[in-house]
């Protein structure tokens, strides 16, 4: 089992979202989160003064998929969450040791 956890920006997530649906994943947490990478923020002009914007807002999406899925899940990230500017995102992808539902005790790909 492998855990995929994308960052995009906000505006995707219904496109992510709705992409993943079409292959099968249903289950996730999405997250709002505030970060940064290459965009290094941008300065804003409010009341005449100049601030600069360090943390972006950007969206977290974490699912847990078997290894079969993987690519798929990756490529269908990619194609939803594209729009060819800085700033589009990232994919992490880790191992998962062990799952325990915690109403059932279900564990592993019971529990996803």
């Amino acid at each position: 089992m492998k855990k995929i956890e994308t960052v995009i920006k906000p505006f995707k997530l219904e496109d992510v979202k709705d992409a993943l649906a079409e292959i099968g994943i249903t289950g996730m947490t999405v997250s709002e989160v505030k970060g940064y990478g290459r965009q290094k923020g941008h300065s804003e002009l409010y009341r005449g003064a100049e601030y600069v914007v360090d943390f972006l807002p950007k969206i977290k999406m974490e699912m847990v998929v078997g290894e079969e899925q993987v690519d798929q899940v990756i490529n269908t990230i990619i194609a939803a969450a594209r729009t060819g500017k800085i700033g589009d995102g990232k994919i992490f992808v880790s191992d998962i040791a062990n799952i325990v539902r915690i109403r059932t005790g279900e564990t592993d790909s019971e529990a996803i």
